[in-house]
């Protein structure tokens, strides 16, 4: 069987389908030819300047065409691309130089700041490439800067020797100890997802396809990798259009896009300020979304909106690629309070479990537990934390094969399907009784004035537990009419001890509610 490597997606396209457009950025396109050369060159370049297989290098630059030439450059050459949030702080930036073992990052002139950052925090860098730029500036001490003409210099010509079980990413999530934890995926983790994904979704070379999400967010891994699955172009979202609905959905049409994949808060606000209208968006023909819950209300009015789409929800961890899916049918006029996360994808097998790794009944609570070849290789340069998530369980049906235990508490339904309920540390106990706050926010979102919602949880000196939920509402709503909306369908015992009125939810970089900045508020 031949290796399934990222980087042979692009050799093939770029012998299937040369000139036909592989990115869109802005107003700038590579078509794939272009595209292999120039990553080719790059991986060149590397191993001139002295990175190994299997060695890391930094991806420190906003999505581009140049940080498309990046990954493909960097996994041509053997080794494993670190996606750098440029909006990070600069000390969380300087800790995963440090962890990942970065000697060379691959960066643009507008992040020039950034590296003298990284040496004041200590993270200090031998080579910086430029893909797309010159060095007409002041750079680290001890630091080389090549600029984008030094590629000239080196060959085409493709290299090889890449095997699917070696590592071809980190992505740095955060971690219970405060400093982020990298999940190690190798080429074989990658390719699981991505082939399937093509295939499933029949994505051709006539499809233009989003790119919303950033590098650093492993949604991101679908749009580049399945277009060069299937030839076809993928588009960089601009960033700036997020905070303007009415504009995401004039790119969409005026960039033909016909496959969009994002976060469901992308596609909430879409749906509540784009002024779609039913059948608008003709060209786009697959909606898939992950990351988080989204609301039942929203999705059915998008669905009403769009009734030539189809709809589909991917579930997974980073740690897990995508693991399960459900294609979303057409929903009632009363939607369900929400959706199932549906079945394991091809080749990955699911399964819940109670606390002791032992399986549960269909209908009965348990943690989601996934095994096959999407799963991570582990946390990089941590063991212990490795096989703590990758531990063998007693016998499961799985076999004694590792198993990633997700946290995530599911309840699969008689036909399969399994529900999202929440997670296993969003679980809390409050006066005997254990809370789901997912439960809590399920109930919320039923309600037709609440726009996105959060329950958070504290210790209270009196009742120990004391739990806040944080609502973003249609002007008019009152507390009282919340109170109400959440006990026709939770107990008593589960209703917010208060309510948090805000104009937003804050976001992390990805796009999710960022529930670590969500202060609850005070006992009194």
């Amino acid at each position: 069987m031949s290796e399934r490597v990222v980087h042979d997606l692009l050799y093939r396209a770029a012998e299937s389908h040369a000139e036909r457009t592989a990115v869109v950025d802005r107003h700038r396109q590579l078509s794939y030819l272009a595209l292999e050369e120039r990553a080719n060159r790059l991986a060149h370049l590397l191993l001139d300047v002295g990175v190994s297989r299997g060695d890391r290098v930094g991806l420190f630059l906003d999505k581009s065409l140049e940080s498309l030439v990046g990954i493909y450059g960097i996994l041509a050459a053997g080794a494993a691309y670190v996606p750098l949030d440029p909006q990070s702080p600069v000390a969380r930036l300087a800790y995963i130089v440090r962890d990942a073992e970065l000697r060379v990052l691959i960066s643009a002139p507008p992040n020039a700041d950034g590296w003298h950052g990284l040496a004041r925090e200590g993270a200090r860098l031998e080579t910086v490439i430029l893909p797309g730029g010159d060095t007409d500036f002041e750079t680290p001490a001890g630091t080389r800067v090549l600029p984008s003409s030094a590629l000239a210099d080196y060959p085409a010509a493709r290299l090889g020797g890449s095997r699917q079980s070696d590592l071809a990413y980190i992505l740095y999530t955060s971690g219970s100890t405060g400093d982020p934890k990298g999940v190690s995926l190798s080429h074989l983790n990658a390719r699981a997802f991505v082939d399937w994904a093509a295939r499933e979704f029949a994505v051709s070379a006539t499809d233009r396809l989003s790119s919303h999400a950033p590098l650093h967010f492993d949604l991101s891994t679908f749009d580049l990798f399945a277009a060069a699955h299937a030839g076809a172009a993928v588009v960089l979202v601009p960033p700036e259009l997020s905070a303007f609905p009415i504009e995401v959905g004039r790119w969409i049409d005026e960039q033909q896009i016909t496959v969009w994949y994002s976060v469901p808060s992308a596609l909430t606000m879409l749906t509540l300020r784009g002024k779609l209208q039913r059948g608008s968006l003709k060209r786009l023909q697959t909606i898939l979304f992950a990351g988080e819950v989204f609301p039942t209300k929203y999705l059915s009015r998008l669905m009403e909106l769009l009734p030539h789409a189809r709809f589909v929800n991917l579930y997974g961890p980073t740690e897990t690629n995508v693991c399960t899916w459900y294609e979303v049918p057409p929903i009632s006029d009363m939607p369900p309070p929400s959706i199932p996360i549906g079945k394991a994808i091809t080749d990955v097998e699911v399964l819940a479990v109670d606390g002791s790794g032992r399986p549960v009944a269909d209908g009965e609570v348990g943690e989601l537990c996934v095994v096959g070849p999407t799963v991570m290789q582990g946390y990089w340069g941590n063991a212990g934390a490795s096989a703590r998530a990758l531990a063998p369980l007693p016998p499961t049906g799985l076999g004694q094969t590792p198993v990633y235990r997700t946290g995530d508490l599911v309840r699969r339904a008689h036909d399969g399907n399994y529900l999202f309920l929440g997670r296993r540390d969003a679980q809390v106990k409050r006066r005997g009784y254990r809370i789901e706050l997912g439960e809590i926010e399920s109930a919320l979102n039923a309600h037709a004035a609440v726009i996105e919602c959060a329950a958070t949880a504290a210790r209270d000196e009196i009742e120990n537990c004391r739990i806040v939920a944080h609502v973003v509402v249609r002007d008019g709503v009152e507390e009282a009419e919340l109170v109400e909306a959440c006990l026709d369908r939770l107990p008593r015992y589960a209703l917010p001890d208060a309510f948090e009125f805000r104009s937003e939810l804050p976001k992390t970089s990805t796009g999710k509610v960022d529930r670590r900045s969500l202060g609850p508020l005070k006992a009194g």
